[in-house]
């Protein structure tokens, strides 16, 4: 009797620690919207900001693909030509793509709208994988989309009354950043059960780094990274705080609770931005950001319920 009890007491206390590391990751990946609007005050373009952010990540990844390596051979015996070349596409996509348009969107649109148009990626990759591999769509992905969507177009609206000019550029730019990380998102399953995600993962995010570098020796000058202490502090909260750490306390959640618990969570993620870019940013909310939260929040959620 003993035993079975103590198995069960370190069940509950994986799923409870899991539940911590998944919620602590989506804060912690939500705040990545804060800290790019406040560098954006100290007058720092998009590409320079990214490239800081990748150069100071990069390190880390590199050491965690090396331990990865030798700490799991059967997957390291994995890495073809073919499935280098494949985790690096992958990475152009969600790491460099992605994030390049997402960081950009920011200088348009507030941190609230961007937040909510990128938690609707799960629509993209629901749509991405019924036109690619054919997998079965219900009408819960059309009220999904109806739902959430029209939760987008309250904040849309709302800010198209406050006089921003550039809000349909932002919108498209955070919309297409969406879309490349969907591509990612459906493409790398597969790719991931073969490498690990530990693997896959620090290839991917080493890559976009080349991408970014060759990005910024084309068009900036070495002098653009003499900037404020500022702008390395957030450049180093963005790195280690916004990337590196939720990205491995992502993948141990979805170690201990599963991607389907792990996936809960995921609405803590708009909560909490609209909460600080309220607070710190002083960025308008009123009932148009109630209503759009909700329907964003049902829409996507009524997606990731699946029937027992």
């Amino acid at each position: 009797m003993p035993a079975p009890l103590q198995t069960q007491q370190e069940q509950q206390k994986l799923q409870v620690t899991g539940f911590l590391f998944a919620i602590a990751g989506t804060m912690l990946f939500s705040l990545k919207s804060i800290f790019i609007k406040l560098a954006f005050m100290e007058d720092i373009d998009t590409t320079t900001l990214v490239f800081l952010r990748m150069s100071i990540a990069f390190p880390f990844y590199i050491a965690v693909l090396i331990y990865a390596i030798k700490t799991r051979p059967a997957k390291a015996a994995e890495l073809s030509k073919r499935n280098i070349a494949l985790a690096i596409t992958l990475g152009f996509f969600g790491y460099y793509l992605a994030s390049y348009l997402d960081f950009e969107s920011l200088q348009h649109i507030s941190a609230q709208l961007e937040r909510l148009v990128l938690f609707t990626y799960p629509i993209i990759v629901a749509i991405l994988s019924w036109v690619v591999f054919r997998e079965k769509i219900t009408i819960k992905v059309f009220i999904s989309m109806v739902l959430s969507y029209a939760g987008v177009g309250f904040l849309f609206f709302n800010e198209a009354g406050a006089g921003n000019d550039n809000l349909v550029l932002g919108t498209i730019l955070v919309g297409l950043a969406a879309f490349f990380f969907s591509v990612y998102v459906v493409f790398s399953k597969a790719l991931i059960t073969v490498l690990g995600s530990l693997i896959f993962t620090s290839i991917a995010m080493s890559s976009a780094l080349v991408f970014i570098l060759v990005q910024f020796v084309a068009t900036r000058e070495l002098s653009d990274l003499d900037v404020s202490p500022r702008i390395w502090l957030l450049s180093f909260l963005l790195a280690i705080f916004c990337t590196l750490i939720p990205s491995f306390l992502t993948a141990e959640a979805i170690n201990r609770i599963g991607a389907t618990k792990m996936s809960i969570t995921g609405s803590v993620g708009p909560v909490f931005t609209i909460f600080v870019a309220v607070v710190f940013l002083g960025e308008d909310f009123g009932w148009e950001h109630i209503v759009g939260l909700l329907l964003v929040l049902v829409g996507v959620n009524l997606l990731r319920t699946k029937p027992s």
